[in-house]
């Protein structure tokens, strides 16, 4: 089973900066593409970012041209850099390999106005 354990989250004030990581466990992480989602209270999770093995990427809306997302295969890891922090962004952070099921703890990040 796919393990993923996500970090880099935290309390950070509008317009200020955030990287958050996800390391991949328990499978050929190159082969997969990997999306991060975040899901704040009362709301569903949504898509963020997402990056195909050929490192092609995709943004919501919201984030566009504030984050970027990448990819290390050497270290089965992916990150996002979150730039420009809005409050609206303060949500748990996950990612999720494609096509699996599966989701680690996730990360917290809070951006106070």
């Amino acid at each position: 089973q796919v393990q993923l354990v996500e970090s880099g989250g935290g309390l950070v004030q509008a317009g200020g900066s955030l990287t958050l990581s996800c390391v991949a466990s328990r499978i050929i992480f190159s082969n997969n593409a990997v999306g991060w989602y975040r899901q704040a209270p009362g709301k569903q999770r949504e898509l963020v970012a997402h990056i195909t093995t050929r490192y092609n990427t995709n943004y919501a809306d919201s984030v566009k041209g504030r984050f970027t997302i990448s990819r290390d295969n050497a270290k089965n890891t992916v990150y996002l850099q979150m730039n420009s922090l809005k409050p609206e962004d303060t949500a748990v952070y996950y990612c999720k390999l494609d096509p699996f099921d599966s989701w680690g703890q996730g990360t917290q990040v809070t951006v106070s106005s």
